[in-house]
């Protein structure tokens, strides 16, 4: 098991003093699955972060952003505690759906 993070969407600003379109804010997917068997095993979670002030000594122009840049800022801008609580937090789904805890339906 490995948590796989990519990024369905960055928003970003068409002008920020000298700089052209800034990226803002990263919209990320945290997720992973387990195989046991025949059955597959899924968590993930979703969300949306914002990001520090562009700094124009290390911009990265638009079109050459890379997933794995946008991954790296995202991180960095959750911060290794959430990071790592959102990977515990998948792992936990996977977990709760091998070996559930609670069950819910009728005895009929």
């Amino acid at each position: 098991m490995a948590i796989t993070w990519s990024v369905g969407c960055l928003d970003s600003t068409k002008t920020i003093g000298s700089l052209s379109d800034v990226v803002t804010t990263v919209h990320w997917t945290a997720s992973d699955s387990e195989t046991v068997g025949e059955d597959t095993y899924t968590g993930s979670l979703y969300g949306s972060v914002g990001l520090a002030d562009a700094d124009s000594s290390s911009f990265t122009a638009y079109g050459s952003i890379t997933e794995s840049d946008a991954i790296a800022w995202a991180k960095a801008a959750l911060g290794s505690d959430e990071v790592t609580r959102i990977e515990a937090n998948i792992t936990s789904q996977i977990t709760e759906a091998k070996t559930p805890t609670t069950t819910s339906g009728v005895p009929w």
